[in-house]
């Protein structure tokens, strides 16, 4: 699937731009174009791999911007993104549209530019386009405190609203108790990134056609469904004859054991165990309405049968006949891999939380302004009310 990239505020820009590194990493061409925009230029500045020409700064006109960000405020991080909307329609001119299957829209709904921002592009894109708009939307960490909270839970809505489907990753889920705040988002970042190419890899056609080809048109009907969408994804070492055969003997003098297992069974035990572990964003598999499963790596680790046995088992689990299954060869592959997408789960536990402290901030907000408000008062107040202003 062929993808146009828009990487809004900072975590949605460093997305891409990890994106991009994974892309290139992998040879591979699913992206065919990324703009990273934000209102922050010391924000673009840290980007790796985006090109400063496909770098755009939002309000710099802006009376309150300059350059300098919103100051995680959604509201002006919105009312910038229609002041400058032309500028990026313009940016759209160097879009291949042609060779575009759809629209991906990435942001941190937590802070100002990107959960802003990201709604009001992706409208943008539904009412000029007819290829899908989908949406990136990351989940902020309870440590970021309740006005982020506050923040993603109002752009939640708008993205959902404004996009074909939410794609949720949720920073609480994936962050480890070790990870330095820079350091987790990196090694999260790089998460996400291989499972968003391991989905929208498949279907480009390469040197090798696969024999249960996935195709775009896939990907499109799975995520049709409206709502928001979870990950689930794992891999496995190659099988022992593989490697030998790709001439890999050192590998498999470390990671294999001499013997092969059986193709279904690997294929089908690869599904559950990407489901069973960590998806993007923790919901519950048995209120999806639609699934996709991908395997990729060499064609010799498929397995028809194993393919076969997956569908029927996460039928099982979704409670829905709504699964499509097929193949992505991938011939240079060290690695078998399945990443297997959730859609529109009605039951995901970490919006629900997001959403009562998105209430409880708003309370505690409300009343800790209006407390200033009355200290302020009695500040600039003699006691007695004596005194009358100039």
């Amino acid at each position: 699937m062929k993808l146009a990239l828009f990487g809004f505020g900072n975590a949605g820009g460093k997305i891409v731009d990890e994106l991009l590194y994974h892309q290139a990493e992998r040879d591979g061409d699913f992206v065919r174009s990324a703009l990273a925009i934000n209102s922050a230029r010391t924000d673009l500045a840290k980007l790796d791999y985006v090109p400063p020409e496909q770098q755009l700064l939002l309000g710099q006109t802006h009376e309150r911007v300059k350059g300098q960000g919103v100051g995680a405020d959604p509201k002006l991080g919105a009312e910038v993104t229609r002041q400058d909307l032309h500028e990026v329609e313009r940016a759209l001119d160097e879009v291949p549209l042609y060779d575009v299957d759809a629209f991906l829209v990435l942001a941190g709904l937590g802070g100002g530019t990107g959960s802003g921002g990201a709604p009001v592009l992706s409208e943008a894109l539904s009412e000029k386009f007819d290829e899908p708009v989908y949406g990136l939307g990351v989940l902020p960490s309870e440590e970021e405190g309740g006005r982020a909270a506050f923040n993603a839970a109002r752009s939640f809505q708008s993205f959902v609203e404004a996009t074909d489907n939410v794609l949720l990753f949720d920073n609480d889920a994936w962050r480890g108790s070790e990870d330095t705040v820079g350091g987790g988002y990196e090694r999260t970042n790089r998460e996400l990134a291989t499972r968003l190419g391991s989905l929208f890899a498949a279907g480009n056609v390469g040197d090798v056609v696969a024999e249960n080809a996935m195709d775009a048109s896939d990907v499109r009907r799975t995520l049709a469904t409206g709502g928001v969408s979870t990950i689930a994804y794992a891999e496995t070492d190659l099988s022992p004859s593989t490697v030998r055969s790709k001439g890999l003997l050192s590998r498999f003098r470390k990671n294999g054991t001499g013997e092969d297992v059986d193709p279904a069974q690997k294929v089908s035990g690869l599904v559950r165990q990407a489901i069973q572990s960590r998806l993007t964003c923790p919901a519950d598999v048995s209120s999806v309405e639609r699934s996709l499963i991908v395997i990729s790596g060499p064609p010799e680790e498929f397995s028809r049968k194993g393919l076969e046995r997956s569908r029927h088992w996460v039928e099982e689990q979704t409670d829905s006949m709504d699964v499509l299954a097929g193949d992505n060869p991938q011939p240079d592959a060290d690695a078998l891999s399945a990443v297997v997408v959730l859609s529109n789960p009605t039951t995901v536990r970490r919006v629900d939380e997001m959403q009562g402290r998105a209430v409880e901030a708003k309370d505690d907000m409300a009343q800790q302004r209006a407390d200033r408000e009355d200290a302020i008062s009695d500040l600039i107040t003699d006691d007695a009310g004596e005194l009358d202003p100039i």
